[in-house]
């Protein structure tokens, strides 16, 4: 997902309030607000694919995952910052805020052309500093491409390729192979 500058300068209770009332989305850094611009149905096939999964998955446990619409609040340089990851999971019982999380435990986004390199810099580095996070996931739309960063390894990649491979998050003890999270999806 893409995010447009916009010139205003809003405070933390500004910007919450006023996502509440917009139909679009906006990340929020230090005071700047960046709309979001709309994703592909291959972004949204992929991302309601590992959803879907992970909400079976969790039927029943005290972790819970929510698809888009859900921020990640986090602070970066004593800047307070906001994200709309694709996919977040959550098992923190002080994360009681109806539109946000502070303590994720994974944390999933699909890449696209004009989202990747801040994905996989700006993005993953400021999630890499949230104290329960355990994995963070970047998939590809347009390979079959999957990688995985887990704390326990020191945030170092494990790349995942082909219909054979399976995505193991193992802070939630769940799988999924890439077949299913790529299906119907055209590479």
């Amino acid at each position: 997902m893409q995010a447009l500058a916009t010139e205003a300068f809003l405070s933390v209770e500004d910007y919450l309030s006023g996502e509440q009332l917009s139909e679009v989305r906006h990340e929020y850094i230090g005071g700047d607000v960046h709309a979001m611009a709309g994703v592909s149905k291959s972004h949204n096939d992929i991302a309601g694919s590992i959803y879907l999964a992970l909400r079976a998955h969790l039927k029943g446990k005290r972790c819970r995952a929510y698809i888009a619409d859900v921020k990640v609040r986090l602070q970066v340089m004593d800047n307070d910052v906001f994200y709309y990851p694709d996919v977040v999971v959550g098992c923190d019982a002080r994360d009681k805020h109806p539109h946000f999380m502070r303590f994720p435990k994974v944390i999933i986004e699909v890449l696209s052309d004009t989202t990747e390199r801040i994905d996989r810099r700006e993005k993953f580095w400021s999630y890499a500093g949230i104290e329960t996070l355990e994995e963070c996931v970047l998939v590809a739309q347009d390979k079959r491409e999957v990688t995985v960063f887990r704390r326990a390894n020191a945030w170092k990649a494990e790349v995942l390729r082909g219909k054979a491979s399976v995505l193991r998050l193992a802070s939630l003890e769940f799988t999924q192979p890439l077949r299913d999270i790529y299906e119907g999806v055209e590479l």
